[in-house]
C-alpha cells in the first residue's frame, strides 16, 4: 500500500509539536519546524483556543551595531550545515496587541518539506555556539518554512484629485501618483510599481522613474500598467457598475426611502460608464501606454535591485502633477489612518490627515534613524509605523524592523541569490500582510512624509507575506548620485 501523504503541519507535529503554535496568527500561517531556548506558552485542555502571536521588531539589542557582519557570518555557517535557507530575520514576538516577550529571535525561513527536525536542531546548536563565542547569549533560533518571492506579476497620464473625482479609485491607476503600475512592453506580464520621480538636475528637462529591476534590459520601452494592471483597472470599473445597477434594485423596492440615494447611483454609474468608454478606447493596446525607456539597469544582486526609467515628458501634464505623493485613502479610511499611524496619546502632537489624502514624500530616513525608531505603539513601545500603496493590496501600514534582514532565492540552475534588505512586519494580527505578489517597486514612507524604502520581496509559507523586504532609499539615493550627481527628487507641487 502507498504511503499516506501527510499534510505539513501533521509532518512538522510529529517531530515538533508545538510547529502550530509558535508562530500562529502569522499572516501564512507560518509553521515551526524547530525553535530552541524555552518552550513558549501554550494554552491547554480539549476547548483550549491557541495564542495568537505577531512578529515585532527589536532596536535596542546588543547584536544591532554588529548585525551586519555577525548575520553573514551565521548565513555561511547554514550553508556549511547544507540548509536551504530563504530568509534570516532579527526580530521578536508579542501576543495579538499585547508587549513584546522574550528575547531577540533569528527567525529563519527555509525552503519547504528541506529541513528534518533532527538537523534543524544541529544547525541551530552550530549558530548558538558561535554567537556565544561573540559575547552574544539568549538569542533564540527559530526555523520556519517560507519562500522569498520577488514580486513580479497611446494617451496622457490622467491628473488625480480625490476630492473632485468622480470615481478616483477607479481612475488612480491610469494616473502618475505613487503606485503607478509599469511593465516591459514587449513582456507586460512582468508587472512592477513606479517608485519615485527624480529630475536629472535642476538645470535638467529629463525625468526619471524609479521601480525595481524586473525591467531590466537598457533602452527597453516601458509601459504603463502592464497586462494584470490595465486588466484589473477595467474589470474594476465593470464590477462597480454591476453593484451600483444591483443596489438600485434593491432599493427601488422601498423606493420612497431611497429616491435621492438612487438618483445619486445612477449619476456614479453614467460617469463610470464614461470613464470606462474612455478608457478601452485609448488604452487598450500597450503601444498606445508607451511612457518611456530604461536608461540604467542595476545588476539583481546584493541590496541591488532597481532601473532608472526615463520618461516621455509628452504622456505626462506636467502642470497637473501630483509630484512625490502616496495616495493613503480608499482602504484605510481618514479617522483609521490617525488611530492606525499615532496610536499612542503621547505621540499625537501635530498629527494631521494628509491633504486629499495624499501624503507627500519629503525627505529621506537615515540608516541611524531606522536603528533608532521615536513612535510609539498602542503599548508605549518604541517603534517605526510605516505605509505604502501597491498594486494588489492598496494602502497598508506596517512596522518596519531595526535591523537588516537577509534573503536568498534559489532559481532553475541552483544560482544562489542573496541580499541584505530591510524588513517590514504586518501592523497587527487582524490586519493582514503588509504587501503581497504585485506590489513590487512601491515606495514606502513613514508616516512622517519621509522615503523609507523601495519594497522588493516578500517572505512566506504561501502568497500571504510573513515579512516583506525593501531597499532602504538612502542606499539607492547614493547609488544614484554616483551616475547622476545632481539627480533629486522631483520638485513638491503645490
Amino acid at each position: 500500500m502507498e504511503d499516506e501523504v501527510v499534510s505539513d503541519a501533521e509532518r512538522l507535529s510529529i517531530s515538533y509539536p508545538n510547529a502550530t503554535y509558535d508562530f500562529y496568527g502569522t499572516p501564512s500561517g507560518a509553521l515551526c519546524v524547530y525553535k530552541n531556548g524555552d518552550a513558549w506558552p501554550v494554552r491547554t485542555g480539549s476547548e483550549s483556543q491557541r495564542i495568537i502571536r505577531e512578529a515585532r521588531a527589536v532596536y535596542d539589542h546588543p547584536i544591532k551595531d554588529t548585525w551586519r557582519a555577525v548575520g553573514e557570518r551565521i548565513y555561511a555557517l547554514l550553508d556549511d550545515k547544507k540548509v536551504l535557507w530563504t530568509s534570516i530575520d532579527p526580530l521578536a514576538f508579542a501576543e495579538a496587541g499585547k508587549k513584546t516577550f522574550g528575547s531577540l529571535l533569528l527567525w529563519i525561513g527555509v525552503e519547504l518539506a528541506s529541513l528534518l527536525h533532527e538537523d534543524a536542531n544541529t544547525a541551530a546548536e552550530a549558530v548558538t555556539f558561535f554567537l556565544a563565542g561573540a559575547g552574544l547569549k539568549g538569542i533564540e533560533i527559530g526555523f520556519r518554512e517560507s519562500i522569498v518571492t520577488r514580486s513580479v506579476s497611446g494617451p496622457k497620464m490622467l491628473g488625480f484629485n480625490p476630492f473632485f473625482d468622480p470615481v478616483p479609485e477607479l481612475r488612480k491607476p491610469f494616473t502618475p501618483t505613487l503606485g503607478l503600475s509599469v511593465a516591459p512592453l514587449k513582456t507586460p506580464h512582468f508587472e512592477d510599481i513606479g517608485a519615485l520621480y527624480l529630475r536629472e538636475s535642476k538645470e535638467s528637462d529629463r525625468v526619471f522613474l524609479l521601480t525595481c529591476a524586473h525591467v531590466s534590459h537598457p533602452r527597453e520601452q516601458v509601459i504603463a500598467l502592464g497586462n494584470v494592471g490595465y486588466n484589473n483597472a477595467v474589470q474594476s470599473m465593470i464590477a462597480t457598475i454591476g453593484d451600483h445597477e444591483r443596489s438600485i434594485g434593491y432599493w427601488e423596492g422601498i423606493r420612497e426611502e431611497h429616491l435621492a440615494l438612487i438618483e445619486k447611483t445612477k449619476k456614479t454609474i453614467e460617469k463610470t460608464d464614461k470613464f470606462h468608454n474612455e478608457i478601452t478606447k485609448r488604452w487598450t493596446i500597450p503601444y498606445q501606454r508607451i511612457i518611456g525607456e530604461v536608461v540604467h539597469v542595476e545588476p539583481l544582486s546584493y541590496t541591488r535591485d532597481w532601473v532608472l526609467i526615463e520618461l516621455s515628458n509628452d504622456k505626462f501634464d506636467w502642470d497637473t502633477f501630483k509630484s512625490n505623493k502616496v495616495y493613503v485613502g480608499g482602504n484605510i479610511s481618514p479617522l483609521d489612518y490617525g488611530k492606525i499611524m499615532f496610536p499612542h496619546p503621547e505621540d499625537q502632537a501635530g498629527y494631521t490627515y494628509p491633504q486629499d489624502g495624499l501624503l507627500q514624500a519629503f525627505g529621506v530616513v537615515q540608516a541611524h534613524e531606522i536603528h533608532n525608531p521615536q513612535h510609539l505603539d498602542a503599548n508605549g513601545e518604541k517603534c517605526l509605523f510605516v505605509v505604502k500603496n501597491g498594486l494588489t493590496t492598496g494602502t497598508t501600514a506596517g512596522r518596519a524592523t531595526g535591523m537588516g534582514s537577509f534573503t536568498r532565492v534559489y532559481n532553475e540552475y541552483d544560482i544562489k541569490e542573496t541580499s541584505i534588505e530591510i524588513a517590514v512586519l504586518p501592523y497587527g494580527n487582524t490586519d493582514g500582510p503588509f504587501s503581497a505578489p504585485g506590489d513590487s517597486g512601491s515606495i514606502v514612507l513613514t508616516r512622517d512624509d519621509r522615503i523609507f524604502g523601495m519594497l522588493t520581496s516578500g517572505a512566506g509559507t504561501t502568497e500571504r507575506t510573513d515579512v516583506t523586504h525593501l531597499t532602504p532609499y538612502w542606499y539607492i539615493e547614493e547609488e544614484i548620485k554616483k551616475m547622476f550627481p545632481g539627480c533629486h527628487l522631483y520638485e513638491v507641487v503645490e
